[in-house]
């Protein structure tokens, strides 16, 4: 296995990415038609020919949509010069909208945090006041995906009536921490560090993937987390499932090993000792994707009968259901939080959506 990504297997997982960031297919097929290779820094690979794509996007003022095509361009994490180009970009990009673009009348503002010992991670929020008490809503990705994605969701923070910080894994994006068994504290620091501007003794945390696993661990410890809602998490079976651990895509493997510093060879078997062991003691909203390739299908067992399990037919992630699993996830948050009513955004955001056929866990009995 090298240290990049089979571009077969690049093509796939991207598209989906791609689908979850609102790129049209039809200039997924254009780029893909120029990329021939995953180097990093050759011209005709992934990385220079996506940062063209956000090239011609920045040169028209559409800030917003070339920062989404350069987190394309360093995905899955950055790889060479063009890698790491596009990653600053990216961030530029999603700073030039948030101050002189739309993005601005969402106030959203800029948050750098630190583990002391660890390392700094930086947050964009929205919604915080001097003595706020809005109650902070923290929002994560995966181990692939940069904070910048989640634009629309901060400029929605005053709808909601909530704070709302957005931020990322360790070694994703601009954070430098090292994803290993502490990294949960970076949630507990980054409470901290907006005590004054938000209530952070009701904190949710809305994180996506390996971000929700990471979440539950800083919940389990952190008592002002009082829930979380997730989209296909790793709990249990994806940590000690060998059988299943060889079937992971090699991207997620190699994604893994350069977060935590382990071998891609060995880097599975290193984290046998994240697996949960007990039920969470908060409430839990878990969306489960039946065609996962990377998280097992009954994975959320581990969380017990008092969770909300929803389960749709999609791949990891539920790429082809965002809308509406961001919806059913703010509205868990909310509920969590106390935050009174359906606020009109996301009772909104639920009705302008075709229903997926999906099936729910509540309680342990099946609806």
């Amino acid at each position: 296995m090298t240290d990049l990504p089979d571009l077969t297997e690049l093509r796939r997982l991207a598209l989906l990415h791609a689908r979850a960031q609102r790129v049209p297919a039809a200039e997924c097929a254009r780029v893909l038609g120029r990329v021939r290779t995953a180097d990093g820094d050759a011209p005709d690979g992934w990385a220079a020919q996506w940062t063209r794509a956000g090239d011609e996007l920045a040169r028209r003022g559409r800030q917003l949509a070339a920062g989404r095509r350069y987190g394309l361009a360093r995905f899955p994490y950055p790889a060479g010069e063009f890698g790491r180009r596009a990653h600053e970009l990216s961030v530029r990009s999603f700073d030039a909208w948030r101050t002189t673009g739309p993005g601005r009348r969402a106030g959203i503002g800029r948050h750098e945090a630190e583990l002391p010992g660890r390392g700094t991670f930086t947050a964009w929020t929205a919604g915080l006041s001097p003595g706020g008490r809005r109650p902070l809503v923290v929002v994560m990705g995966g181990i692939v995906s940069p904070k910048e994605q989640w634009a629309p969701v901060l400029a929605r923070a005053g709808a909601l009536g909530v704070a709302m910080a957005v931020t990322e894994m360790p070694g994703v994006g601009e954070n430098t921490l090292r994803y290993d068994e502490g990294s949960h504290r970076m949630l507990p620091a980054l409470l901290d560090g907006l005590a004054g501007r938000a209530d952070v003794t009701r904190a949710h945390a809305l994180c996506l993937s390996f971000g929700g696993h990471l979440a539950l661990r800083a919940a389990a410890d952190d008592p002002r987390i009082c829930g979380v809602a997730t989209v296909g998490a790793p709990l249990r079976g994806f940590f000690l499932d060998g059988e299943w651990q060889s079937r992971v895509p090699a991207t997620t493997v190699l994604t893994l090993a350069r977060l935590t510093g382990h071998p891609p060879g060995e880097v599975l078997g290193a984290l046998r000792g994240w697996a949960l062991e007990d039920a969470p003691r908060v409430p839990v909203t878990y969306v489960a994707a039946a065609r996962d390739d990377i998280v097992p299908p009954d994975e959320a067992r581990v969380l017990g009968p008092g969770a909300e399990v929803i389960t749709v037919d999609d791949e990891h992630g539920a790429p082809a259901h965002l809308g509406y699993t961001r919806a059913v996830l703010l509205r868990s948050a909310l509920r969590a939080l106390g935050v009174g009513g359906a606020p009109r955004v996301v009772a909104g955001a639920l009705a302008g959506l075709a229903r997926p056929r999906v099936r729910r866990v509540r309680d342990g009995v099946t609806r």
